[in-house]
């Protein structure tokens, strides 16, 4: 399409119409020709194992033994992780320390408290 507007984000000319938005495949940004505003993306939530929602900081436990991959450690069940930080790329993963490793830990196996 010849007469597709400019990337809000990033200014990419490189944008195509998909029946209902521009998008632009370089950042992946989608947006309105009317407005030209980056349309809201919807906030996926991270849960806990019981469908609690996680933020940043949160204290978890840890419901099932796991073994570390790359390593001989396994954080036991019970095990009680501080100031979690939520991961921006994947919402099922957190980020936490544990015995003084930082390590990510799969959501499905924590529960919030």
């Amino acid at each position: 399409m010849p007469n597709t507007p400019n990337c809000p984000k990033c200014q990419s000319a490189n944008t195509y119409f998909d029946g209902m938005l521009f998008i632009c495949p370089d950042c992946f940004h989608e947006f309105t020709e009317k407005t030209s505003e980056v349309v809201e993306e919807v906030a996926t939530k991270v849960i806990d194992s019981n469908g609690t929602e996680l933020l940043d900081g949160d204290e978890v436990t840890v419901i099932k033994d796991l073994k570390v991959k790359g390593s001989s450690m396994v954080v036991k069940r019970g095990t009680r992780v501080k100031g979690i930080r939520l991961s921006s790329e994947d919402p099922t993963h957190i980020e936490g320390k544990v015995d003084g490793s930082s390590i990510y830990l799969m959501t499905c196996f924590l529960k919030k408290g």
